[in-house]
């Protein structure tokens, strides 16, 4: 009687486990299902229907999407809108803002060809943009769906300036500002390096950002330069980005061509590898990037790169950046994730500190703003870095070439940065 007892007993137990089992399974399956759905959903977003595609050498594929069809026009505000193929005005000639380099033996300022690995495999059709194609794979390294492609929001203040700066989640950074006024746009030009990255979700970039209002005041910002971000687009090469945000990092904004930034240019693919970069005691590479308002043609901040205009932000997308931008910054980013509790050795522009100067360490140079009036004005700035890990060293000039300029960057972890 004893042993069908527990017989029964134990034929209990096991339905329950197997019930329970199955319950999780069905569970796991229907999260699974569903998290499908929603990768495809956000795939069929971006991926739109392409003219022609282009498969690249680093392994990129390129759609070339009629400029018509492009994300942007997902955005709601944006359902309605009139493309504007050029700006009313530019605060200099297209001419004089061309990619340049510095010849390692000469110390010459000459024309540069930095261009996309793609472009050697085709080009896109007259009315058409290149889209760089998103993977599942790509969404699936995001910590959700909803995620994929966005800054996270933060919380922390800086005592430097109220945007990235000082947070508290491990972004360290080697940056020159202005001080708080009425700004109209930025130019400069980006020296360009391929950084290690220790982790693949860390990074290391350099940019420039446009900043209206404060996290108190929903935040507005327009961002552009290079990046290398495993996490992002899972190689470590060097890529051209965007970013924008209307409300601090918190529902609005993504980088590249997601839902906002209308591009109208059919050359570069923001999200794209840039090459080549520069080389220690060799050829400099740069990137010169002009950012400005349009006041005359209703507003909208246009970007051009090395002479060539990109596409447009509609003002329509922000609030404070209607009217002008409150600060412009310079400079190097990365994340520390501060893997098995030491400093990353993820390194910020060229991994030199800048103390090292020319063709060892990264630069920024030619910095300036651009005012009210439309012209470009040479900007005074003061700077703010992660002492022992990264440094920043500035200089104002008369030299034509330089201007206002700074060397920036390290190599993170060393004998002073444990």
């Amino acid at each position: 009687m004893a042993e069908v007892k527990l017989s029964f007993g134990f034929v209990v137990v096991l339905y329950v486990f197997m019930a329970a089992r199955l319950c999780y399974t069905d569970n796991n399956r229907s999260s699974s299902s569903h998290e499908n759905v929603e990768v495809q959903k956000l795939l069929n977003s971006l991926n739109k229907h392409a003219v022609k595609s282009i498969k690249s050498p680093d392994g990129d594929i390129m759609d070339c999407v009629r400029i018509s069809d492009q994300p942007a026009f997902d955005h709601p505000l944006l359902k309605n809108h009139t493309i504007k193929m050029r700006p009313i005005y530019h605060p200099n000639p297209v001419d004089d803002n061309k990619s340049s380099m510095v010849n390692a033996t000469a110390d010459r300022h000459s024309s540069s060809s930095i261009t996309q690995l793609w472009h050697s495999n085709g080009k896109c059709p007259k009315g058409t943009i290149p889209i760089r194609r998103t993977k599942k794979e790509d969404i699936l390294r995001a910590s959700s769906v909803d995620s994929y492609g966005k800054k996270k929001s933060f919380i922390g203040k800086s005592s430097f300036i109220d945007v990235e700066l000082g947070v508290t989640d491990g972004h360290e950074y080697a940056v020159a500002s202005t001080k708080t006024g009425q700004f109209y746009g930025s130019k400069s030009a980006i020296n360009l390096w391929n950084p290690k990255v220790q982790q693949s979700n860390e990074f290391s970039l350099t940019q420039t950002w446009v900043v209206g209002g404060t996290y108190n005041t929903s935040l507005n910002t327009i961002e552009a330069g290079w990046q290398v971000y495993p996490f992002l687009y899972g190689d470590n090469k060097t890529r051209l980005f965007i970013y924008w945000t209307s409300d601090g990092y918190q529902k609005t904004g993504c980088y590249n061509l997601c839902s906002g930034f209308i591009q109208t240019n059919n050359k570069y693919a923001i999200g794209g590898s840039l090459s080549p970069t520069s080389k220690t005691d060799g050829t400099q590479q740069e990137l010169t990037i002009l950012i400005w308002k349009d006041n005359a043609g209703g507003g909208d901040w246009w970007m051009q790169l090395n002479g060539e205009t990109i596409g447009y932000w509609p003002s329509s997308l922000f609030t404070h950046l209607r009217n002008s931008a409150s600060v412009i910054q310079w400079g190097g980013e990365i994340i520390n994730t501060r893997s098995q509790g030491r400093h990353t050795t993820t390194q910020m522009g060229s991994g030199q500190f800048p103390k090292l100067w020319y063709r060892k360490a990264s630069y920024i140079r030619k910095i300036e703003t651009v005012d009210q009036s439309n012209a470009l004005r040479t900007a005074e700035v003061y700077t703010f870095h992660e002492e022992n890990c990264y440094d920043i060293l500035t200089n104002i000039t008369t030299d034509s070439f330089w201007g206002t300029h700074f060397f920036y960057g390290g190599p993170g972890r060393n004998p002073n940065c444990p």
